[in-house]
């Protein structure tokens, strides 16, 4: 148990250190700015440990508020660097989704059009969200068909429609995540399962059905199923 916790610490601190140096490639100013918060915060505490006579115990009070300050501070600077790094390139949404949390079920891709603009599916409480990313002006028409297609397979429940970008009426990709989770509750984790099953199912068939992919060549036949009154 002791090697595997040893074991385990150089790889998270390796974890640290990569990720401060992707933040730092777009964030300059931040070893910084986490001295900075580190100092003051432990500073701050410090003081009053003097005022009130107690130095020793705030001293130590304070390293640990420090540390959770930067810990904090890091984390949030850290994500957005990441987004920041991520908008505008394909897949980011899917990217996001798959990070989304306990209680949902992530499809990517459910959706794509010649010039690679895509919708992305998620099932949850809210009901089923349509998380699109692309040209907006073609993703419209992606998502109204694929919006009429959850209408007819799953009825009543609620379809959301959510197109990633920086433009009127769209979510910004560092908003995706919270702007699907805070969306009002109104299935029960049984119905949930169920949505995603059938879709499942759905899925499955259609991709399974024996169609051949794009226009049928001009001259060819179907191929004709076995006779069992064929003469021998």
């Amino acid at each position: 148990m002791a090697r595997k916790e040893q074991s385990e610490t150089p790889g998270r601190l390796k974890q640290i250190g990569l990720t401060y140096t992707m933040t730092r490639r777009a964030d300059r100013w931040i070893g910084f700015i986490l001295l900075g918060v580190g100092l003051i915060t432990f500073g701050v505490v410090l003081a009053i440990g003097f005022l009130i006579g107690h130095p020793i115990y705030l001293g130590i009070l304070g390293f640990l508020l420090a540390f959770l300050a930067v810990a904090i501070v890091f984390g949030r600077r850290a994500e957005r660097a990441a987004f920041g790094q991520m908008e505008g390139q394909p897949g980011a949404a899917a990217a996001v989704l798959d990070n989304i949390g306990r209680g949902w079920n992530v499809t990517p891709a459910v959706a794509i059009n010649r010039s690679q603009d895509v919708v992305h599916r998620a099932v949850g409480r809210p009901g089923v969200v349509l998380v699109a990313e692309g040209n907006p002006n073609r993703l419209r028409n992606l998502l109204g068909s694929e919006k009429r297609k959850m209408a007819r397979l799953l009825g009543d429940v609620p379809v959301h429609q959510i197109i990633v970008g920086n433009g009127e009426g769209e979510v910004p990709l560092k908003k995706l995540r919270t702007t699907i989770v805070k969306k009002p509750r109104v299935l029960a984790g049984s119905q949930v399962t169920e949505v995603n099953d059938r879709l499942r199912a759905v899925g499955d068939l259609m991709s399974n059905m024996p169609i051949p992919k794009g226009p049928m060549p001009k001259g060819m036949r179907m191929p004709k199923g076995p006779s069992g009154g064929g003469r021998r």
